[in-house]
């Protein structure tokens, strides 16, 4: 008998599998009051800045 797409105990290979991401994250808790922030990935420095029209901009 085939698991229903309910089942939590699919398989994550299965073809109808969707990804369980986690919960996004805001960027008020990202920022905490500030303008821009530095990421680190794979020892690479990146920033992450808001403009003036509140958007995002990531520079390395």
């Amino acid at each position: 008998m085939k698991p229903s797409p309910t089942d939590p105990k699919r398989s994550a290979t299965e073809p109808d599998a969707q990804p369980c991401l986690p919960d996004p994250v805001s960027t008020d808790r990202l920022f905490q009051g500030r303008q821009e922030i530095q990421i680190t990935h794979r020892d690479e420095t990146y920033r992450l800045r808001i403009t003036r029209n509140g958007r995002l901009i990531l520079t390395k």
